[in-house]
């Protein structure tokens, strides 16, 4: 199988190709996920570090292999993790609109995050409205079938740098991390831009990544507030029209600079 992210037009609309992606780490499937067949080797490398299956320098090269019903994504993590990966090994053939849906457990559906450093990140207003506008001008899957999300990550320095997209919210989230591990930009030194709700499994993922602030245009759950109020990200969303701080507000302001 080898399917581009659009292969059919319907009554005139070109529309996102979506096929199975089996995360294999050591030879074992952790997840079964429903994605766009684009960025794969950063859906894979991505996924490893927010999933919290390895930190970001045991993550090696990814091989994708083309199946007849989809697509496997090979990892090989060092022997040491082979508890981690147990203890977080998925059975599931995801709907895009969960990244949560089938874990073997509710107490992996609630783990535990690392707390953030405070660091001197901040954003403003402007600048926040920027990265956003910036997104949407990032989005060539989603200007030709209106039916994906996308992540972005923003730097002080340069504006929104790079963007994956995806018919899943978290695989794209997922996508921009592994593409930025892989090419060797520190996470923690901008903000994560997303075009979808603000749920506990982007929350996990921006904070297993080490991002500061995440922004979106939708509104965040009240759970993932809770969450990363206690691991000491930023949330900010533009629902509405208005741009609201929902955790750890010191980060943005209307005066706020990056530094």
């Amino acid at each position: 199988m080898s399917l581009p992210p659009v292969s059919r037009v319907v009554a005139g609309r070109p529309l996102a190709e979506e096929v199975p992606v089996a995360l294999v780490f050591n030879g074992t499937t952790q997840a079964a996920m429903m994605a766009t067949p684009a960025d794969i080797e950063d859906f894979a490398t991505g996924f490893a570090l927010t999933e919290g299956l390895a930190a970001r320098e045991e993550i090696g090269e990814v091989e994708v292999i083309t199946q007849p019903n989809g697509l496997e994504a090979r990892l090989w993590l060092p022997e040491e993790r082979a508890a981690a990966l147990a203890a977080r090994r998925r059975a599931m053939a995801g709907p895009v609109g969960c990244g949560l849906c089938g874990i073997d457990s509710l107490e992996q559906a609630v783990r535990p995050l690392p707390r953030l450093a405070a660091g001197t990140l901040s954003l403003s207003t402007a600048e926040a409205t920027s990265a956003l506008d910036a997104l949407r001008q990032l989005q060539p899957l989603h200007d030709e079938t209106r039916a994906v999300h996308a992540a972005g990550f923003w730097h002080p320095d340069s504006g929104v740098t790079l963007a994956r997209e995806d018919v899943g919210r978290h695989n794209a989230l997922d996508k921009l991390i592994g593409a930025l591990l892989r090419s060797g930009a520190e996470v923690s030194t901008g903000a994560l831009i997303v075009t979808s709700r603000l749920s506990v499994e982007m929350v996990q993922k921006a904070v297993m990544a080490g991002a500061p602030l995440l922004v979106s245009v939708s509104a965040p759950t009240a759970h993932a507030v809770r969450l990363a109020e206690e691991a000491g990200l930023t949330l900010v969303s533009r629902a509405g029209g208005r741009l609201t701080a929902f955790s750890h507000a010191h980060r943005f302001s209307e005066d706020a600079h990056a530094g």
